[in-house]
Order: structure tokens, then sequence, then C-alpha cells
């Protein structure tokens, strides 16, 4: 059986901490590295009910792949809740180790699993790293589906393979459009746009879109679509421009990474025969839990009317 700082040093290897950003805050959070490893748990976020599972498996190491202090702390007092996080692991022998942004760029990494889920062939990275010769590492992935398929499907696609969560697919553009290449990116994803555009992809899947950037991107989109080069305004005058967006919960596009990682780790564990059991959470632990769609009733919605016309 291997100890603690045996499985870190292979979690380092998959995931190594000096590819993290310098704002992240990666490898190991408690633990000692002298004891014992048998059962490791994989979730996305060390909250308490994720912590309290580790305790329900028996296991002596978590790691979640977002970190429990991002932003540094004085105190793990267990009267604020990431304290008694810390407090019920190190109680229960309970190791933590992160891999955030590390495992955002590794080979495979997050977005490599977030393709497999929905069957996108990858072709190469997003945002490649420059210090892979190889060219395989970096943010983000482009991706091919196995045959071209309309807007409306990848999206059915995505709600089906992905984890069910309150918010689902939200998408922008034609559902009819014919999409033969994918960008996708694990997490928040609006930030890499412009080598989105670059790429040419036909639809960008990613999380925690926000208004600005997705309204821009798709005004920028109609704006260099025929009709709207023409000046007639309307943006429709021939194949839109500019990918088409597909928002998921942030939770759900990085979920798949567990599995992976886990998949990674009993390869590990089985060329040193450690024998480890690991596990991966099914709690959901997206932070939105209701979602109802918009349908406007004349009854309750009020009349809207173009600017500076009456009412």
């Amino acid at each position: 059986m291997p100890v603690l700082s045996d499985v870190i040093s292979a979690l380092d290897g998959l995931w190594p901490r000096e590819r993290a950003e310098d704002w992240d805050a990666v490898g190991l959070v408690c633990g000692d590295p002298a004891e014992p490893v048998e059962r490791v748990l994989f979730a996305v976020d060390p909250v308490q009910r994720i912590a309290d599972e580790a305790v329900a498996r028996g296991a002596q190491l978590l790691v979640t792949h977002h970190p429990l202090y991002l932003r540094g702390t004085t105190t793990v007092a267990a009267d604020g809740f990431k304290g008694r996080v810390v407090h019920t692991l190190i109680r229960h022998g309970i190791a933590l180790y992160v891999a955030h942004t590390n495992a955002d760029r590794a080979d495979p990494g997050v977005s490599d699993a977030l393709a497999g889920a929905l069957g996108l062939r990858v072709t190469g990275p997003l945002v490649p790293d420059p210090d892979d010769p190889a060219g395989r590492r970096g943010l983000g992935r482009i991706c091919a589906p196995a045959a071209p398929l309309p807007l409306a499907e990848l999206v059915r696609l995505a709600a089906a393979r992905l984890p069910a969560t309150a918010q689902g697919i939200r998408a922008a553009g034609d559902p009819q459009r014919l999409i033969r290449s994918v960008a996708v990116c694990g997490g928040s994803g609006d930030s890499l746009f412009p080598a989105v555009r670059n790429a040419g992809a036909d639809a960008y899947l990613t999380a925690d879109l926000r208004h600005h950037p997705a309204s821009e991107a798709r005004e920028a989109a109609r704006f260099a679509s025929p009709g709207a080069a023409a000046g007639d305004g309307s943006g429709d005058g021939g194949a839109e421009a500019g990918p088409a967006l597909l928002d998921a919960a942030h939770w759900a596009t990085e979920w798949p990474w567990c599995e992976q990682a886990a998949a990674q780790l009993d390869a590990v564990s089985d060329r040193h025969g450690w024998q480890l059991r690991t596990h991966v959470s099914r709690q959901v632990t997206d932070p939105w839990t209701a979602h109802a769609a918009s349908a406007p009733d004349a009854s309750t919605t009020p009349s809207l009317a173009p600017s500076g016309a009456p009412n």
C-alpha cells in the first residue's frame, strides 16, 4: 500500500504544479505525507458534502479540481465553512489535493474529458502551450464531431451527455446551422473568444458566458455575415459568421475530468501494484438548484414598444 507522498508524486507527474497559473493554489492542502492511502475520492468542489462523502467512503485522499483556499487565508478555524471542511478532513485522516489550471493545460486535461463526454474528436489545443514542443497541451480544445450536425442537435447532445444541472444548456445561433468544428473549454471560457474566432470554429461550448462578451461575440458574427456586410442591417443575408455559442453549467463542464483523472490514477496504481480504490463523486455541487424557462403571458408581461414610440 502506498503512502500519501507516493500518491502525491504520481499526481504531480500527471498535473505538474509549475504549469498552474501564478494566481492559482494547487497541490497538497492538508494531509500527512507518511500516512498510507488505500481509497481516493475525486470531485470538482471541496465543499462540506464532498468532505462528508470522503468520510463515508473511508477515503484517505480527496482530489478536487477547485481549490479550497484560492486567495489564501489566515485561519482554518471550524467556525467558518472552509475551516469546517479542513477540520472534517484532518479529523478523519483524509488529505486534500487540488489540480486546477495545471489540469486544464494537461494532456489529457479538463477539456479533453469534456470533448470525450460529447464524443468529439480532439484535433489540438485551442490555446497551445508554448512550452510543449508536441503541441498537445494548452487551454481548451478544437474538436470535430463524427459527422456534421445542426446546432440544435449539438445542443441536445450536450444536454444528454453532460451531467444534469438546473441550468441545462443555453445556446446562441441559428438552430439549423451545420456544425463541422467545435471549440470546447471546461469551466469559464469567455476570455478565449479571440482564440475561438481565430480557429474558425463553428461552435464554442464552455461555461459562465457573461452577457457582454457573449453579446459582443454574437454582434461581431452578425456584422461579419454577408447580409450585414452588404449594409441591409439584418446580418441574415448568408452563412452565419463567427461561432455559435453553447453555455453549460461550470460544474457540468468540469465533472467529466473527475472520471478521466480517476482512470489516470488507476493506471498508475496498476503499474506500481498499489491496488488503490478510486471513486468519483456523483453529487451535483453546482450551486444552482432550480430553473424555470421564460413563458411570456400577455396577462403578466408588459407590452414592449420601440424606443420613442407611444405605448
